[in-house]
Order: structure tokens, then C-alpha cells, then sequence
């Protein structure tokens, strides 16, 4: 069954249509990433190469977009998680971890803005724990994580280290993270 809260279901079926939801996803997760919340709605279209009428269309709140860049950087997590089923449980459960790091950052500037109440919040939030908790299970089943560890401990911890933003650079993120992850393993 496809949700209504997928990327494809929100996407127009016509050929140009599409073409232009795409180019105004993929300039919304570029000015999102660059200015935050802030994003200008026209810049958005601008770089989308459409008017702002189009971009009205497809996304008619702020909140349709940001909740639809939203919903395609979980799915990507998801997919993610399918990508590294195939290697060792624990360097799986490690390369996730670090896609969710990727995540975290352009969460936050997506989520500045966002009205909580959002349904389609409440769904990414289980896609995304779905996505974790098999190479979770899998790596405490190989004995290389703690057993009392659950999927929500594992996110929280490594969103919190991720969102810390007194970093001097990505050097002593990633050294942090690193401990912070470790700190799950038997």
C-alpha cells in the first residue's frame, strides 16, 4: 500500500509537471541547506528555474515543502539502510549511523519551520526507525552492540552529538560521534 505521505505519491504524474516538482525539490533541499529556515520561497522558485505560481501549485504552504524535502531526505535514510544490509552488522549499523548524521543537519534547518502537528512528522519518524531497527537487531544478535540498546536510545544519542553545533570542524564531530556510537558496543 502507498501512503499519501510518500515523495511518488505527492509527485505529479505528468511528464512536465514532474519535471518542474523535481527541479523545485531539489532547489528546496539546496536553499534549505544553505540559508536554513529562512529559505526564500521565491529563490526557491528562481533556482527551480519556474515561477512562483508554480511553485505555489505544487507545494501551496511553506509547510507542503518543507514537510515534502522533509519526507525525501527520510526515505533516503530508509534506503540507506537497505544499502548496507548486505555488509557486517556492525560496519552496517556504522555506515547508517553516518547517513543519519547527514540527516540530522538538514533535519534541523528543514524542522526550524515546520508546524509540529504535522502527520506526515509522526510517519517519518516511524520510517525512520523502521529503517535502523533491523541493523540494530542484527548487530545485537552478532553480539557487537549492548542488548538492553533499543533503536529510539541509538537515534536520540547520535541526534544529540549530530546537532551540537560548538564543533571547531568536522574532525572532532566525527572523533565525538565516534564515541558516542561506541558507547552502544559490547
Amino acid at each position: 500500500m502507498v501512503h499519501v505521505h510518500t515523495l511518488e505519491a505527492r509527485r505529479p504524474r505528468r511528464a512536465d509537471a514532474a519535471r518542474n516538482f523535481d527541479a523545485l525539490v531539489a532547489a528546496g533541499r539546496q536553499a534549505f541547506a544553505e540559508d536554513g529556515s529562512s529559505a526564500s520561497l521565491e529563490d526557491i522558485a528562481r533556482r527551480a528555474g519556474v515561477g512562483i505560481g508554480t511553485l505555489y501549485r505544487n507545494f501551496p504552504t511553506r509547510d507542503d515543502l518543507i514537510e515534502t524535502l522533509y519526507l525525501g531526505e527520510v526515505e533516503a535514510l530508509a534506503q540507506a539502510a537497505d544499502e548496507v544490509a548486505d555488509l557486517e552488522p556492525w560496519p552496517a549499523l556504522e555506515a547508517w549511523l553516518g547517513r543519519f548524521v547527514a540527516y540530522v543537519g538538514t533535519k534541523h534547518a528543514l524542522l526550524d519551520g515546520l508546524n509540529r502537528e504535522s502527520t506526515v512528522l509522526l510517519e517519518c519518524r516511524s520510517i525512520m526507525l523502521g529503517a535502523g531497527e533491523p541493523l540494530l537487531e542484527r548487530a545485537q544478535a552478532a553480539g557487537d552492540v549492548r542488548p538492553d540498546i533499543t533503536i529510539g536510545d541509538v537515534v536520540k544519542l547520535v541526534s544529540g552529538v549530530a546537532a551540537v553545533a560548538s564543533f571547531d570542524d568536522d574532525v572532532q564531530r566525527n572523533r565525538v560521534l565516534g564515541l558516542a556510537i561506541n558507547a552502544i558496543r559490547t
